[in-house]
């Protein structure tokens, strides 16, 4: 749930982000009317494009994270394993105390 969460978020802030960047964009732009109006049309298809990309981009990112996790996991258990098992000799190869 968290990592929808998290994506979501993500998405939100990417747009704001982009919305507050073109108002700066627009407030400190030297050319016309006309063309900021054209800059503003274009950077708007541009972000749309863009946004469209995010749950995409995000899934296969979540996707190849929880790959990762598991791998380290199994590679976890390994180690642990085999630390037992020599744990195991030592103790059962010394006399006792």
């Amino acid at each position: 749930m968290e990592n929808k969460t998290g994506a979501i978020d993500f998405i939100a802030g990417f747009i704001v982000g982009g919305l507050v960047g073109a108002a700066v964009a627009i407030l400190f732009a030297p050319q016309p009317g006309e063309q900021t109006r054209e800059m503003i049309r274009e950077k708007g298809i541009e972000i749309k494009g863009r946004a469209g990309e995010l749950p995409t981009q995000a899934k296969t990112k979540a996707a190849e994270y929880q790959t990762r996790v598991k791998q380290a996991v199994e590679e976890g258990k390994t180690v642990a394993v085999k630390k037992k098992e020599e744990l195991l000799a030592k103790v059962e190869g010394q006399p006792a105390a």
